[in-house]
């Protein structure tokens, strides 16, 4: 992990989109092709450091701390739905000039990614996603076994329940490190331990909480019964990396037909890694990186 002491560290940034102040991580060589890496739910954007550093030298880095999460601020009226996002990353590519750009993103942050995509092909000369379709076709067709209405009440009360629960709090960052091992118990102690000495901050009563705003667990109104966005995948020309670890819950769209969609992708699955691909067996995950970053 970086040195807190060294020109290792990236610059802090600051930008606007809709009323709020985001933060991002600028890792310098500004006149290099654009790379910005996006991390997934409940995250932040340190979660990437390991790999913008063996990416700095051939690439401008960029990584986002998204809306609700990191250093950036919490949407006041809990806007989350993925729609909500994009335009968080249109602001930031013009904060930035515009310029084309690779995205690499994980989970929450592909899902996004592919949604800019397809709005912005112009913008985006390759994507590489990680486990970032959303729900799959299995899990949508038992969504809606349940009617629109009834999806809707659910959601209401299941933000109802988010609204009424404290953050969970930490006496020291052992504990945390404990407590997300023990999520994900394929991710090793230094990078737990990495991932959480940048995800906490204190709370009022001097206990540690995650930084980032819990409602985010409830996402948002757009995606009761939300249709598959096949027709998105559909639009998104340029070349698509999609990474899937083969010990993930996650369905593998190569196996249920999602991959389909794609006009120019080519799905992977990395051997003993789970949904945090880049965490379980970083070092495949970036040869398969830079593999599909070298092709032209």
């Amino acid at each position: 992990m970086p040195d807190p002491n060294s020109s290792d560290l990236p610059v802090s940034r600051f930008y606007s989109s809709r009323s709020l102040r985001l933060h991002y991580l600028d890792w310098g060589n500004s006149d290099a092709p654009l790379l910005v890496l996006l991390h997934g739910g409940l995250e932040h954007a340190r979660v990437w450091d390991q790999v913008a550093l063996q990416l700095r030298e051939q690439w401008h880095v960029v990584v986002p701390d998204l809306r609700g999460h990191g250093d950036s601020d919490w949407s006041t009226g809990c806007a989350y739905s993925i729609p909500d996002y994009v335009p968080d990353i249109a602001a930031l590519m013009e904060d930035l000039g515009n310029p084309p750009a690779t995205l690499v993103a994980h989970s929450l942050g592909g899902n996004i990614a592919i949604h800019y995509t397809a709005a912005f092909p112009e913008q985006v000369e390759r994507l590489c996603v990680i486990e970032g379709l959303g729900s799959s076709p299995k899990v949508r067709a038992e969504r809606d076994l349940t009617p629109r209405h009834g999806q809707l009440r659910a959601w209401v009360e299941k933000v109802g329940k988010i609204d009424k629960q404290q953050t969970s709090r930490y006496a020291n960052i052992e504990a945390a490190v404990d407590r997300l091992m023990s999520h994900d118990p394929l991710v090793d102690r230094a990078t737990a331990l990495h991932i959480c000495s940048h995800g906490l901050t204190a709370a009022e009563d001097g206990q540690l909480r995650w930084k980032y705003d819990a409602k985010i667990r409830g996402g948002g109104a757009a995606e009761v019964a939300s249709p598959e966005a096949s027709d998105l995948w559909q639009t998104i020309e340029c070349p698509v990396l999609l990474i899937y670890g083969e010990e993930s819950w996650a369905s593998n769209p190569e196996k249920d037909g999602r991959s389909r969609h794609f006009p120019n992708a080519r799905i992977i699955s990395v051997e003993g890694a789970g949904h945090n691909v880049h965490h379980h067996r970083p070092a495949a995950f970036m040869e398969c990186l830079m593999d599909f970053l070298a092709q032209r």
